[in-house]
Protein backbone atom coordinates (compact mmCIF):
# COMPACT_ATOMS: atom_id res chain seq x y z
CA UNK A 1 0.00 0.00 0.00
CA UNK A 2 1.09 3.55 -0.75
CA UNK A 3 0.80 5.11 2.71
CA UNK A 4 0.86 8.93 2.93
CA UNK A 5 2.62 10.45 5.91
CA UNK A 6 -0.72 11.74 7.24
CA UNK A 7 -1.85 8.14 7.81
CA UNK A 8 1.24 6.99 9.68
CA UNK A 9 2.16 6.49 13.32
CA UNK A 10 4.59 9.39 12.92
CA UNK A 11 1.60 11.64 12.17
CA UNK A 12 -0.19 10.24 15.19
CA UNK A 13 2.75 11.40 17.32
CA UNK A 14 2.24 14.92 15.95
CA UNK A 15 -1.44 14.73 16.88
CA UNK A 16 -0.51 13.68 20.42
CA UNK A 17 1.82 16.67 20.71
CA UNK A 18 -1.04 18.88 19.51
CA UNK A 19 -3.25 17.37 22.27
CA UNK A 20 -5.53 15.75 19.68
CA UNK A 21 -7.22 12.40 20.27
CA UNK A 22 -6.48 9.91 17.49
CA UNK A 23 -6.86 6.20 16.79
CA UNK A 24 -4.48 4.15 14.65
CA UNK A 25 -5.85 0.90 13.24
CA UNK A 26 -4.47 -1.84 10.99
CA UNK A 27 -6.61 -4.65 9.60
CA UNK A 28 -7.22 -6.99 6.69
CA UNK A 29 -5.90 -5.02 3.71
CA UNK A 30 -6.22 -1.57 5.28
CA UNK A 31 -4.68 0.97 7.63
CA UNK A 32 -5.97 4.26 8.98
CA UNK A 33 -5.34 7.10 11.41
CA UNK A 34 -8.59 8.68 12.58
CA UNK A 35 -8.49 11.99 14.46
CA UNK A 36 -11.41 12.82 16.77
CA UNK A 37 -12.58 16.37 16.03
CA UNK A 38 -15.03 18.22 18.27
CA UNK A 39 -17.67 20.77 17.24
CA UNK A 40 -20.50 22.50 19.16
CA UNK A 41 -22.87 19.99 17.58
CA UNK A 42 -20.82 16.88 18.34
CA UNK A 43 -17.71 14.92 17.36
CA UNK A 44 -16.61 13.51 14.03
CA UNK A 45 -13.71 11.36 12.81
CA UNK A 46 -11.25 12.85 10.31
CA UNK A 47 -8.83 10.75 8.24
CA UNK A 48 -6.40 13.03 6.36
CA UNK A 49 -5.68 11.21 3.07
CA UNK A 50 -7.21 8.05 4.52
CA UNK A 51 -8.18 5.34 4.93
CA UNK A 52 -5.44 3.53 3.03
CA UNK A 53 -6.30 0.17 1.48
CA UNK A 54 -4.75 -2.42 -0.82
CA UNK A 55 -7.92 -2.77 -2.90
CA UNK A 56 -11.68 -2.21 -2.80
CA UNK A 57 -12.14 -5.15 -0.43
CA UNK A 58 -9.62 -3.66 1.96
CA UNK A 59 -11.37 -0.29 1.67
CA UNK A 60 -14.75 -1.83 2.56
CA UNK A 61 -13.11 -3.53 5.56
CA UNK A 62 -11.75 -0.14 6.64
CA UNK A 63 -15.18 1.49 6.39
CA UNK A 64 -16.69 -1.33 8.45
CA UNK A 65 -14.02 -0.80 11.12
CA UNK A 66 -14.61 2.96 11.05
CA UNK A 67 -18.34 2.53 11.52
CA UNK A 68 -17.67 0.46 14.64
CA UNK A 69 -15.22 3.10 15.90
CA UNK A 70 -17.69 5.90 15.16
CA UNK A 71 -20.42 4.11 17.09
CA UNK A 72 -18.14 3.75 20.12
CA UNK A 73 -17.29 7.47 19.98
CA UNK A 74 -20.87 8.59 19.23
CA UNK A 75 -19.75 10.62 16.21
CA UNK A 76 -21.93 12.54 13.74
CA UNK A 77 -19.99 11.58 10.61
CA UNK A 78 -16.71 10.19 9.30
CA UNK A 79 -14.61 12.49 7.07
CA UNK A 80 -12.49 10.50 4.62
CA UNK A 81 -9.96 11.45 1.92
CA UNK A 82 -8.77 8.27 0.14
CA UNK A 83 -5.79 8.86 -2.13
CA UNK A 84 -7.15 6.27 -4.56
CA UNK A 85 -10.03 7.85 -6.55
CA UNK A 86 -11.26 4.37 -7.59
CA UNK A 87 -12.57 3.89 -4.05
CA UNK A 88 -15.30 6.48 -4.69
CA UNK A 89 -17.33 3.69 -6.32
CA UNK A 90 -17.27 1.82 -2.98
CA UNK A 91 -18.46 4.70 -0.80
CA UNK A 92 -21.49 4.01 1.45
CA UNK A 93 -24.85 5.42 0.31
CA UNK A 94 -24.98 8.17 2.94
CA UNK A 95 -21.78 9.83 1.70
CA UNK A 96 -21.71 13.53 0.83
CA UNK A 97 -19.04 15.53 -0.98
CA UNK A 98 -17.40 18.05 1.35
CA UNK A 99 -15.04 20.96 0.77
CA UNK A 100 -11.59 19.54 0.04
CA UNK A 101 -9.29 20.05 3.02
CA UNK A 102 -6.14 18.50 1.58
CA UNK A 103 -5.31 19.02 -2.11
CA UNK A 104 -7.32 16.82 -4.45
CA UNK A 105 -4.73 17.24 -7.20
CA UNK A 106 -0.99 17.40 -6.71
CA UNK A 107 2.20 17.43 -8.78
CA UNK A 108 4.68 14.59 -8.23
CA UNK A 109 8.28 14.57 -9.42
CA UNK A 110 9.99 11.19 -9.82
CA UNK A 111 13.52 11.64 -8.41
CA UNK A 112 14.78 8.09 -8.90
CA UNK A 113 17.59 7.39 -11.34
CA UNK A 114 20.90 9.18 -11.78
CA UNK A 115 21.70 12.76 -10.83
CA UNK A 116 22.00 13.64 -14.51
CA UNK A 117 18.58 12.18 -15.24
CA UNK A 118 17.10 14.27 -12.46
CA UNK A 119 18.67 17.48 -13.74
CA UNK A 120 16.89 17.02 -17.08
CA UNK A 121 13.60 17.23 -15.16
CA UNK A 122 14.48 20.54 -13.51
CA UNK A 123 13.88 23.91 -15.22
CA UNK A 124 17.16 25.05 -16.80
CA UNK A 125 16.44 28.68 -15.87
CA UNK A 126 16.09 27.79 -12.17
CA UNK A 127 19.18 25.59 -12.29
CA UNK A 128 21.10 28.60 -13.58
CA UNK A 129 19.84 30.78 -10.72
CA UNK A 130 20.70 28.00 -8.27
CA UNK A 131 24.27 27.67 -9.54
CA UNK A 132 24.79 31.44 -9.27
CA UNK A 133 23.16 31.78 -5.84
CA UNK A 134 26.36 32.19 -3.83
CA UNK A 135 27.66 34.81 -6.25
CA UNK A 136 24.52 36.81 -5.61
CA UNK A 137 24.93 36.74 -1.83
CA UNK A 138 22.54 33.83 -1.22
CA UNK A 139 23.01 30.78 0.97
CA UNK A 140 20.74 27.98 2.16
CA UNK A 141 20.64 26.60 5.69
CA UNK A 142 18.54 23.90 7.34
CA UNK A 143 17.14 23.78 10.85
CA UNK A 144 15.18 21.47 13.14
CA UNK A 145 15.01 24.03 15.93
CA UNK A 146 11.33 24.87 16.59
CA UNK A 147 12.30 28.44 17.53
CA UNK A 148 13.41 29.05 13.94
CA UNK A 149 9.84 28.64 12.70
CA UNK A 150 9.52 32.39 13.35
CA UNK A 151 11.26 33.04 10.02
CA UNK A 152 8.69 31.05 8.04
CA UNK A 153 5.80 32.52 10.02
CA UNK A 154 6.96 36.09 9.44
CA UNK A 155 7.09 35.53 5.68
CA UNK A 156 3.74 33.75 5.68
CA UNK A 157 2.02 36.52 7.65
CA UNK A 158 3.28 39.17 5.25
CA UNK A 159 2.00 37.13 2.31
CA UNK A 160 -1.30 36.39 4.08
CA UNK A 161 -1.90 40.10 4.65
CA UNK A 162 -1.31 40.78 0.97
CA UNK A 163 -3.28 37.83 -0.44
CA UNK A 164 -5.98 37.60 2.24
CA UNK A 165 -5.67 34.08 3.63
CA UNK A 166 -5.10 32.54 7.06
CA UNK A 167 -1.88 31.01 8.41
CA UNK A 168 -1.23 28.27 10.95
CA UNK A 169 -0.45 29.34 14.50
CA UNK A 170 3.12 29.53 15.76
CA UNK A 171 2.50 26.71 18.23
CA UNK A 172 1.16 24.46 15.48
CA UNK A 173 4.16 25.09 13.22
CA UNK A 174 6.57 24.60 16.12
CA UNK A 175 5.00 21.23 16.84
CA UNK A 176 5.40 20.29 13.19
CA UNK A 177 9.08 21.22 13.17
CA UNK A 178 9.59 19.27 16.42
CA UNK A 179 8.80 16.03 14.60
CA UNK A 180 11.65 13.81 13.36
CA UNK A 181 10.23 13.89 9.82
CA UNK A 182 10.42 17.70 9.54
CA UNK A 183 13.13 20.02 8.22
CA UNK A 184 13.03 23.80 7.84
CA UNK A 185 14.97 25.35 4.95
CA UNK A 186 16.02 29.00 5.09
CA UNK A 187 17.35 31.02 2.17
CA UNK A 188 19.43 33.93 3.44
CA UNK A 189 20.51 37.02 1.53
CA UNK A 190 23.59 39.08 2.39
CA UNK A 191 22.00 42.44 1.66
CA UNK A 192 24.67 44.92 0.48
CA UNK A 193 22.42 47.93 1.08
CA UNK A 194 21.38 47.26 4.68
CA UNK A 195 24.53 45.28 5.54
CA UNK A 196 22.30 42.61 7.07
CA UNK A 197 21.67 38.93 6.44
CA UNK A 198 17.96 38.58 5.71
CA UNK A 199 15.83 35.43 5.44
CA UNK A 200 14.05 35.98 2.13
CA UNK A 201 12.48 32.53 1.71
CA UNK A 202 11.64 29.56 3.91
CA UNK A 203 10.21 26.11 3.36
CA UNK A 204 9.04 23.34 5.69
CA UNK A 205 9.25 19.79 4.32
CA UNK A 206 8.20 16.39 5.67
CA UNK A 207 9.93 13.15 4.72
CA UNK A 208 8.73 9.57 4.98
CA UNK A 209 10.42 6.43 3.62
CA UNK A 210 9.80 7.28 -0.03
CA UNK A 211 8.55 10.84 -0.40
CA UNK A 212 9.42 14.44 0.45
CA UNK A 213 6.31 16.58 0.93
CA UNK A 214 6.72 20.30 0.25
CA UNK A 215 4.03 21.54 2.63
CA UNK A 216 4.80 25.07 3.80
CA UNK A 217 6.67 27.87 2.09
CA UNK A 218 6.87 31.63 1.59
CA UNK A 219 9.17 34.33 0.26
CA UNK A 220 9.58 38.07 0.68
CA UNK A 221 9.30 40.68 -2.04
CA UNK A 222 13.11 40.76 -2.15
CA UNK A 223 13.01 36.99 -2.48
CA UNK A 224 10.67 37.21 -5.44
CA UNK A 225 13.11 39.50 -7.24
CA UNK A 226 15.98 37.06 -6.57
CA UNK A 227 13.99 33.94 -7.61
CA UNK A 228 14.23 32.62 -4.05
CA UNK A 229 11.43 30.06 -4.26
CA UNK A 230 12.92 28.50 -7.37
CA UNK A 231 16.40 28.30 -5.88
CA UNK A 232 15.09 26.85 -2.62
CA UNK A 233 12.93 24.27 -4.43
CA UNK A 234 15.94 23.02 -6.39
CA UNK A 235 17.78 22.47 -3.10
CA UNK A 236 14.79 20.66 -1.58
CA UNK A 237 14.69 18.26 -4.51
CA UNK A 238 18.45 17.64 -4.67
CA UNK A 239 18.60 16.93 -0.94
CA UNK A 240 15.65 14.54 -1.19
CA UNK A 241 17.47 12.71 -3.96
CA UNK A 242 20.67 12.52 -1.90
CA UNK A 243 18.66 11.16 1.02
CA UNK A 244 17.53 8.25 -1.14
CA UNK A 245 13.88 9.26 -1.49
CA UNK A 246 11.92 8.37 -4.62
CA UNK A 247 9.38 11.17 -5.04
CA UNK A 248 8.95 14.88 -4.45
CA UNK A 249 5.37 15.91 -3.76
CA UNK A 250 4.76 19.59 -4.52
CA UNK A 251 1.58 19.37 -2.37
CA UNK A 252 -1.31 20.76 -4.32
CA UNK A 253 -2.11 22.31 -7.69
CA UNK A 254 -5.20 23.96 -9.15
CA UNK A 255 -7.74 21.58 -10.73
CA UNK A 256 -7.49 20.85 -14.44
CA UNK A 257 -9.12 23.59 -16.56
CA UNK A 258 -9.26 25.92 -13.54
CA UNK A 259 -9.77 29.62 -14.42
CA UNK A 260 -6.71 31.83 -14.73
CA UNK A 261 -7.74 33.75 -11.61
CA UNK A 262 -7.78 30.58 -9.45
CA UNK A 263 -5.94 31.29 -6.15
CA UNK A 264 -3.43 28.52 -6.93
CA UNK A 265 -2.88 29.41 -10.60
CA UNK A 266 0.53 31.01 -10.05
CA UNK A 267 1.75 28.22 -7.77
CA UNK A 268 0.52 25.63 -10.26
CA UNK A 269 2.30 27.21 -13.22
CA UNK A 270 5.52 27.27 -11.21
CA UNK A 271 5.24 23.64 -10.10
CA UNK A 272 4.50 22.43 -13.61
CA UNK A 273 7.77 23.84 -14.90
CA UNK A 274 9.25 20.72 -13.26
CA UNK A 275 8.89 17.54 -15.34
CA UNK A 276 6.51 15.75 -13.01
CA UNK A 277 3.04 14.34 -13.39
CA UNK A 278 -0.39 15.24 -12.07
CA UNK A 279 -1.81 12.84 -9.49
CA UNK A 280 -5.49 12.96 -8.53
CA UNK A 281 -6.88 11.84 -5.18
CA UNK A 282 -10.51 11.14 -4.30
CA UNK A 283 -11.08 14.38 -2.41
CA UNK A 284 -12.86 15.00 0.90
CA UNK A 285 -16.14 13.21 1.67
CA UNK A 286 -18.38 12.82 4.72
CA UNK A 287 -20.04 9.53 5.63
CA UNK A 288 -23.13 10.81 7.46
CA UNK A 289 -24.18 8.82 10.53
CA UNK A 290 -26.55 11.30 12.18
CA UNK A 291 -28.38 13.27 9.44
CA UNK A 292 -30.08 15.75 11.77
CA UNK A 293 -26.94 16.76 13.64
CA UNK A 294 -24.99 16.78 10.38
CA UNK A 295 -27.37 19.41 8.95
CA UNK A 296 -26.74 21.62 11.99
CA UNK A 297 -22.98 21.06 11.63
CA UNK A 298 -23.08 21.97 7.92
CA UNK A 299 -25.03 25.14 8.70
CA UNK A 300 -22.64 26.30 11.43
CA UNK A 301 -19.69 25.54 9.13
CA UNK A 302 -21.14 27.75 6.38
CA UNK A 303 -21.80 30.56 8.87
CA UNK A 304 -18.25 30.36 10.23
CA UNK A 305 -16.77 30.53 6.73
CA UNK A 306 -18.98 33.50 5.88
CA UNK A 307 -17.87 35.28 9.06
CA UNK A 308 -14.19 34.69 8.21
CA UNK A 309 -14.71 36.15 4.73
CA UNK A 310 -16.33 39.23 6.23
Amino acid sequence: MDIPITQSKAWQKLQEDLKEVSIFEEGNGYQYLAIVKSTPVGNYLYLPFGPVAEDKTGFKNAIKSLNTLAEKNNTIFIRIEPINPDFIKSFPEKTKKSTDLNPRETWILDIKGTDEELKTKLPSRLLRYYKNASKNGLKIETSTNPEDIKYLLKLQKALATKEGFNTFSEDYLKNELSQPFSTLYLLKYNNPESKTEDVIAAGLVFDDKTTRYNLQGAQSEQGRKLHATGILTIQLILDAKEKGLKRFDFWGIAPENAPKDHPWAGFTNFKKTFAGEEVKHAGTYDIVLNPIKYKFYALTRKLNRLRRRV
